[in-house]
């Protein structure tokens, strides 16, 4: 028992060799925070960077967290954002906490630092996910931050009321003001835990890579992150009051508009009476509705397009990529008819000439029309991300994947002729791949470990390159080079690229006085 006691007295003095740094509180702005150790990295769970979004807050910017006095232990997620269904670590309007795991030994070693941003259609989502943890990544000489954001309509309600209470004239981003905030609070404070706040990437999946491009082109982001990853992202669709996948975005006016109509469906006369209603009373109108980012000219200034054409965007190097069957997760028609009735609703006078460039077949819906799907949503928006800054960047490198990591499926498989599916991609970025999926493939493990390789070798250096993994070659204006994972790393062309051109003909279309008064 003496024995045990010494050695503990010993560990809490900072007196074992090497330990000394990682067993100590980290002084913040805010306060002391004292976290885990765990595989040789210090891991603090549940930090607050922003007071409670609550009460009166709902519905604002975030604001400044309370400083504390004493040591604030960080060994627990932070509640989830108020959503539908059970996220993990519960759910609550006060959510804005974020995660670090650090390998560094001491606060001066200047590690760089990746920013993970969560997906989940901007309707749900949580840092405290098994899959999004961080020691892997870590474990390659990067220090990993998880920050949460406000979902649904906590997060994106946009109403006349708010955006007259607003000094900015705007409402309806609060999620993404979350995000900035988090960045804030790396920029502040990342320093003691041993990271560099002039090497900092953000990266992020589905909504959350669609969230990178965002702060990609916000000037309220600018000079908080230098380096940018998106996975199955991208938001250069045009806005439209009827949305679509790929065409999510509304404009104030028309989203204040559905604000209204969500106030009288709460049985709210004016914004007070709204914020007095429970989360949990709240109607639920999850989707592309009051529940997405809105073009407010304040977070987000201008059709996102239109601004990158102008070069009126936060010039980084940037990563990028889609799956290669993405179109399968988001209810593929189940017959031809279904498919073409659908093209012909959504496409109009394109829809002909989309059906010839992803064709279907006679008595099923093949990979080749579900691609059509995957493009409206992910892939043509990836696509002209790299393209326009190619374009318009001299100085800022493009890197473009093609995610296509999956067995060969038998011909008696239900999954013959599928690709990889929208998010397979995040457990091989963080090193969780599980070999009993049923995607699973004998090189997943080495393709997991290539990703992350090339993802950390982007947050040290802008380029992904580096030892041990082949060459990935730039995206420029010149070549059109795609890194493809398929069993292993290798380059190749844009999938689909002359398609792309046809639907990107229609998004031109409907940036044109007749396309937007199709589209309403």
């Amino acid at each position: 028992m003496k024995r045990f006691n010494i050695l503990f007295l010993l560990l809490m003095l900072g007196t074992l060799t090497g330990h000394a740094q990682q067993w100590q509180p980290i002084q913040t702005r805010d306060g002391l925070v004292q976290g885990t150790f765990e595989n040789g990295q210090q891991v603090f769970k549940g930090i607050p960077f922003a007071a409670p979004p609550t009460g009166q807050y709902r519905w604002q910017a975030p604001q400044t967290a309370e400083k504390w006095s004493g040591v604030k232990m960080a060994n627990q997620y932070g509640p989830s954002p108020f959503q539908g269904g059970n996220p993990p670590a519960g759910k609550s309007e006060d959510c804005l906490y974020l995660n670090v795991w650090s390998p560094a030994k001491s606060a001066t070693e200047k590690l760089p630092v990746l920013v993970w941003i969560y997906g989940g259609g901007f309707s749900f989502g949580s840092t405290a996910e098994p899959g999004y943890t961080g020691e892997k990544l870590a474990g390659k000489g990067v220090i990993v931050v998880s920050i949460a954001y406000r979902v649904g309509q906590l997060g994106f309600l946009a109403h006349p009321e708010l955006s007259a209470e607003s000094p900015n004239k705007a409402s309806g981003n609060y999620g993404l003001l979350d995000m900035i905030a988090g960045l804030q609070w790396v920029q502040n404070n990342i320093a003691a835990f041993g990271g560099d706040s002039g090497k900092v990437t953000i990266f992020g999946e589905s909504a959350g890579g669609i969230a990178v491009s965002m702060l990609c082109a916000s000037p309220l982001a600018k000079g908080l992150f230098h380096g940018a990853i998106s996975q199955s992202g991208g938001s250069f669709g045009p806005p439209r009051v009827t949305t679509y996948p790929g065409e999510n975005q509304k404009l104030l006016a028309d989203a204040e508009t559905m604000g209204l109509e969500f106030m009288k469906t709460a049985g709210a006369t004016n914004l007070k009476e709204l914020r007095a209603i429970p989360a949990d009373k709240l109607p639920g109108v999850r989707g592309l509705g009051t529940s997405w980012p809105t073009i407010d000219g304040y977070v987000i200034p201008a059709d996102q397009s239109t601004l990158y054409a102008k070069g009126q965007y936060n010039a980084t190097p940037i990563l990028v990529g889609y799956n290669s069957d993405e179109g399968m997760s988001f209810m593929p028609p189940k017959t031809p008819k279904d498919y073409v009735d659908g093209v012909n609703k959504r496409y109009g006078k394109f829809a002909d000439d989309l059906i010839k460039a992803y064709p279907v077949g006679e008595n099923n819906v093949p990979k080749t029309a579900r691609d059509l799907a995957r493009d409206a949503a992910f892939g043509w928006h990836t696509w002209k991300w790299a393209v326009l800054q190619a374009q318009t960047s001299k100085k800022s490198k493009v890197f473009y994947y093609y995610f296509d990591q999956h067995p060969d499926y038998p011909a008696d498989s239900p999954l013959y002729g599928s690709g990889s599916p929208h998010g397979q991609d995040v457990a091989f970025a963080f090193g969780h791949v599980n070999p009993e999926s049923k995607q699973a493939s004998s090189t997943d493990q080495a393709i997991s470990e290539a990703i992350m390789t090339y993802w950390t070798n982007f947050a040290k250096f802008g380029d992904p390159n580096g030892p041990g993994v082949p060459k990935w070659e730039k995206f420029t204006k010149r070549k059109h080079g795609v890194m493809h994972f398929k069993q292993s790393p290798q380059m190749g062309g844009v999938p689909s690229e002359e398609s792309l051109k046809v639907l990107d003909a229609y998004y031109t279309w409907r940036r044109t006085a007749e396309g937007k008064a199709w589209a309403k």
